[in-house]
């Protein structure tokens, strides 16, 4: 079908499609672009976290020489009544509405021609507030009478949360349960029993690009350009938003700087669109990387775990509550509270069990998708909870861990069973890395040492849609449309290659266009490590679909089979000149049962799991707490890798961002206050922070429902890393951290703690 004659293009390390143009600077990014006739805009922000707005002045900013306008959320109501928006709930005004309920929300937006000018006018601007109590820890606020919103507002997107319209009274947004088995009778006939509580921290994505869009409203039609994640979804709720038909509204997004969930569903798109719309030009809004800390984080959450056990090390109940700091909007909070929730009893076996998890509001700034969805977070926990158990139990860790783990067949605590995901196999090479069944040098002097291992376990999103278009034109070349948003991780490259492939054409021939809505089909999102199996498995039908069209095109023309005569050929015998194009389509919904509201339970919760195991030796001070992670391995079943390099480096990074949250990363508040939310301050690793002995590969394995055998990367690393590196300074320490980031000030006053035990101090 094609001139080239390619080898294979799957376990191809082909180079990123766009690598030269990323590398030479032509690469198209949002902050480049200039409309003409676009006014800059600059956000006022609050500087309490919860109160009462009793005045705005914009007087003397709105004076400013070369400000063309100040607007606050009285003026957007002039052109759009109710300026709401949010993916799960409808609970977030484009500008602060009457009150403020997190230092740093949105009150005012400066325009102007010099984004310099508008940028001096921010200090012109003077509110009154009347402070009102707030509400910043979940478990307090879970409880508390202080209330961040009157009513709970569920957006129509998610059917399954429309029994919560109108509820009133609480912060809890969403109180998601998993039932399985008899968890209360397994505990009174229990051997042992453990319960323990860990706690995470407020983390942020940084991308190394901000947040950006451009909006352009006219003649009853909008275009976005937009740093997004989420096009498809962008389109859809910003329609709604506006009032508009999908087809009058056109969402535009090029290369994107970094996302990791952060640019997922609505954030600066509801406000900038509103402000063109009000002022009749594009209007573009770029955010500091400082103003990063206030559009979106991850949940810091509150976990209690309690397992039943037999004699022998048999785990037979596990009860889990989980309340996640969802802040002052519930962004994709209730979705995290669910998907993380019904895996937060580990990758076990384990007949009983009892799950609830909460969403929470605060005053915080809100959270939403951060790499993982809240499996790190629950892991955390549930892997860190594994060792002190097997401890106190006198059995290694390892064993304990097969002993109980989840094996292919067997169901895990949804109902949906567990296939073609070797759990055990991802835990066996990390201990081979580890010399596992080694004796280990612990130290006896002021230097001690510890390894450690964890088994990460996620639900991938579902239920979800991806659709592609496979173009060939007159000459046999060939474009590929998706809605997939290529930020770095070579989704791009990737999906030529699984094209390429059904077409026998050489993955670096095809073109991928990157998404435009008026262009490209749905996408669901550019999340949850869903990409490669539910696009790559579009793309892979829409390119079937375009080799059919290629063969009845051929037996149309009277060819015998297996002529294989190329493309260009055969649509020049069509059309008597180089003309014409043959297309083809591809939509992929894998297959989904809901779960029951009641008990959790599903047949098919997910369709595949994603999992991962990571390793870690650690050094320790005995005298300053300070540690070195001298050696971290992280393995992950992807399935077949389509691009091996990419697949790697995909796998690194993930484990380098967890790193930073597991060491460094924490968003500290006073009285709401954010203190250090700037990159001097707020701490993400560099390569200089890794361990010099940093190991990354994904085990051997297969999924038949993946395209080629493949599944998602993106996450995988990220799950485990935690509670390796806490189990390994417990192993050094004699102690278990029990709440994140592990700093060597916490690790200090744990091994105080065991000293004034011993001393009965």
């Amino acid at each position: 079908m094609s001139d080239l004659n390619p080898s294979p293009q799957i376990g191809r390390s082909i180079p990123r499609l766009e690598a030269r143009a990323k590398v030479t600077g032509r690469t198209e990014y949002v902050h480049h672009l200039r409309l003409p006739g676009m006014l800059h805009g600059k956000i006022f922000r609050s500087t309490v976290p919860h109160a009462l707005i009793r005045k705005i002045d914009v007087s003397a900013a709105a004076a400013l020489e070369g400000v063309y306008r100040v607007v606050t959320i009285d003026d957007i109501k002039t052109v759009l009544p109710h300026p709401y928006y949010g993916p799960a709930f409808h609970d977030q005004p484009v500008l602060a509405d009457g009150k403020v309920r997190f230092a740093g929300e949105p009150v005012a937006v400066v325009l102007a021609y010099d984004r310099k000018i508008a940028e001096e006018a921010l200090g012109l601007i003077e509110v009154e507030y009347e402070e009102l109590p707030a509400v910043f820890d979940e478990m307090e606020a879970a409880e508390s009478k202080t209330l961040v919103h009157d009513e709970l507002k569920p957006a129509a997107t998610f059917p399954d949360l429309q029994h919560l319209k109108g509820r009133r009274g609480t912060n809890i947004a969403l109180d998601y349960k998993l039932r399985r088995g008899d968890v209360e009778a397994a505990f009174a006939s229990a051997d042992h029993v453990f319960e323990h509580e860990f706690r995470t921290q407020q983390v942020m994505h940084i991308p190394m690009e901000p947040f950006v869009t451009i909006a352009d409203v006219a003649d009853g039609q909008a275009t976005i350009h937009t740093a997004s994640q989420g096009p498809s979804f962008v389109r859809i709720e910003m329609a709604r938003f506006l009032g508009l038909p999908e087809n009058k509204v056109r969402v535009k997004v090029p290369h994107l700087g970094g996302g990791f969930g952060g640019k997922l569903y609505i954030k600066l798109e509801a406000l900038v669109t509103s402000l063109s719309l009000l002022v009749g030009k594009p209007v573009k809004i770029s955010l500091t990387m400082e103003e990063q800390f206030f559009m979106v984080t991850r949940h810091p959450c509150t976990f209690r775990i309690k397992s039943a056990l037999t004699k022998d090390g048999k785990i037979t109940a596990r009860q889990c509550r989980i309340w996640w700091n969802g802040g002052a909007y519930a962004d994709i909070g209730p979705r995290v509270t669910q998907k993380a929730g019904f895996t937060s009893a580990g990758p076990y076996d384990i007949d009983n069990v009892w799950i609830d998890s909460y969403a929470v509001y605060t005053n915080r700034p809100p959270a939403g998708a951060l790499r993982g969805f809240g499996a790190p977070q629950t892991a955390w926990a549930y892997e860190c909870h594994m060792d002190m158990m097997a401890r106190e139990l006198g059995l290694d860790p390892a064993d304990f861990r097969r002993r109980n783990i989840l094996r292919n067949g067997r169901p895990q605590a949804s109902g949906t069973l567990l296939r073609d995901a070797d759990i055990e196999a991802s835990m066996d090479q990390v201990m081979g890395h580890l010399n596992w069944d080694k004796p280990f040098n612990h130290g006896t002097g002021v230097v001690r040492r510890g390894r450690g291992l964890g088994i990460g376990f996620k639900g991938i999103t579902a239920p979800t849609t991806s659709v592609a278009i496979v173009n060939l034109y007159g000459d046999g070349s060939c474009a590929l449309y998706i809605g997939t948003v290529d930020m770095g991780q070579g989704s791009d490259t990737v999906m030529a290659q699984i094209a390429g492939e059904v077409l026998n054409m050489d993955a670096t021939a095809i073109k991928v266009i990157h998404p435009d809505t008026d262009v490209t089909p749905y996408d669901m999102g550019t999340l949850g490590s869903r990409s490669t199996f539910h696009m790559g498995t579009a793309v892979r039908l829409a390119a079937e679909d375009a080799r059919n069209k290629i063969e009845e095109l051929a037996r149309d023309l009277g060819l015998p089979p297996g002529s294989n005569l190329p493309v260009a050929e055969l649509l020049r015998k069509k059309y008597g000149m180089q003309a014409g194009n043959i297309i083809g389509t591809g939509s992929f919904i894998p297959d989904y049962e809901k779960p029951d509201s009641e008990t959790g339970q599903s047949r098919k919760a997910t369709p595949f799991w994603g999992v991962g195991a990571s390793g870690a030796e650690v050094e320790v001070d005995m005298e300053t707490g300070q540690f070195t992670v001298t050696k971290l391995i992280n393995v992950a079943d992807i399935g077949v890798p389509i691009n091996p390099k990419l697949a790697k480096v995909q796998l690194s990074g993930a484990g380098i961002m967890q790193y930073g949250f597991t060491t460094t990363e924490n968003m500290i508040f006073q009285n709401g206050q954010l203190t250090n939310g700037s990159l001097a301050d707020y701490k993400i690793p560099s390569l200089l922070d890794m361990p010099l002995s940093y190991i990354n590969e994904p085990t051997q394995s297969h999924d038949p429902e993946g395209p080629f055998g493949a599944k998602g990367a993106g996450e995988s690393t990220t799950i485990a890393l935690s509670p390796a590196i806490g189990n390994a300074i417990a192993d050094a320490i004699g102690v278990h951290l029990l709440d994140l980031p592990i700093t060597p000030e916490s690790v200090y006053r744990a091994i105080q703690s065991v000293k004034s035990a011993k001393t009965g101090a």
